[in-house]
């Protein structure tokens, strides 16, 4: 079997046991091909803390989930130095990151500097502790959770450190067909437990398929097209004087690389050796969504950044 079948394996047995929410579990596979991080946002129990459990089944590597509180300090998460009585020296405890798929959940829930210190790891994939520097796994991802319900008691995330996830995935609630097949999983689950056997796919084989991904061919026209679509956040006068009432700030440069990277991992993912605009255009929303800085008029007009995404994509010709 072929890297990519595997992958696309993935993405089916995936599908099959996180029922309701194709869109997260396609959107996680993304990021673990184009190497970045995810923020996911969406009510309690929708499946959020499974899907990264049932992916880290499939994978050679571990996971660790960390809950994030108000009281969670930054050596919880990078680890601390520990003195040794014994031999009068100092010996570094490694903290929950030097694990390859991590979960952040409700990073809002502790304050700025903790997130500071999970953010730089993602950023810098190191940590520094006093004089001495440790660098985490190549095979490293977080995805962070948000409950968009409730604020109360949390430290929203600056948007210079949002910028740093590659996709913010927003999850609904599933259809009365996906509700159905939920409840008969769970049943089955626990009568007989939980009997389903992935497949293991190694280290070695997800690094070949970062390469076979970025080796997917972009047309000039398509990868034009993309370069639009960010210009157009930042100066969307030049294509709508309603866009440019509504957008404050533009996405930076890593919207368009994680646009270019994402769109390859979709291409990839649907078995094309090459990427069209419907790639570019599936992806712009994860991308863009937590990149957008809204005006106060936006806000206020109760105008959200998935119109604004929509009305894009309305706006930059396609080719």
């Amino acid at each position: 079997m072929s890297t990519k079948e595997q992958f696309i394996k993935l993405d089916k047995f995936l599908k099959s046991r996180i029922i309701g929410q194709q869109g997260l579990v396609h959107r996680m596979i993304i990021a673990l091909l184009a190497d970045g991080h995810i923020i996911v946002e969406g009510a309690p129990g929708l499946a959020k803390t499974r899907a990264i459990k049932e992916l880290s089944t499939a994978m050679e590597g571990t996971f660790h989930r960390v809950q994030f509180t108000p009281d969670l300090l930054p050596a919880d998460l990078t680890g601390t130095e520990i003195y040794r009585p014994q031999d009068a020296s100092f010996h570094f405890q490694k903290g929950p990151l030097f694990h390859n798929l991590i979960l952040a959940d409700e990073i809002n829930r502790a304050p700025a500097k903790v997130q500071s210190a999970l953010l730089e790891a993602m950023a810098e994939r190191q940590i520094t502790v006093g004089r001495d520097s440790f660098p985490l796994p190549d095979f490293f991802l977080v995805m962070a959770t948000q409950n968009p319900i409730e604020q109360e008691g949390t430290y929203p995330l600056p948007e210079a450190q949002l910028d740093r996830f590659l996709m913010h995935v927003e999850v609904g609630y599933p259809s009365h067909e996906a509700e159905a097949q939920i409840l008969a999983i769970n049943r089955q689950e626990a009568l007989s437990g939980d009997t389903a056997k992935p497949l293991e796919i190694s280290q070695q084989e997800l690094f070949e398929a970062r390469k076979e991904v970025l080796a997917v061919h972009m047309a000039p026209e398509v990868e034009e097209y993309l370069i639009q679509l960010i210009i157009a956040t930042r100066e969307p006068e030049q294509y709508s004087p309603e866009l440019a009432q509504y957008i404050e700030f533009g996405a930076s440069p890593r919207a368009t690389i994680a646009l270019d990277r994402c769109a390859r991992a979709n291409a990839w993912l649907d078995n094309r050796d090459y990427v069209t605009p419907g790639d570019v255009q599936e992806m712009l929303p994860g991308i863009l969504r937590h990149r957008i800085i809204l005006s106060y008029q936006a806000e206020a007009e109760g105008v959200t950044s998935n119109d604004i995404i929509s009305k894009l994509i309305d706006k930059v010709a396609t080719p």
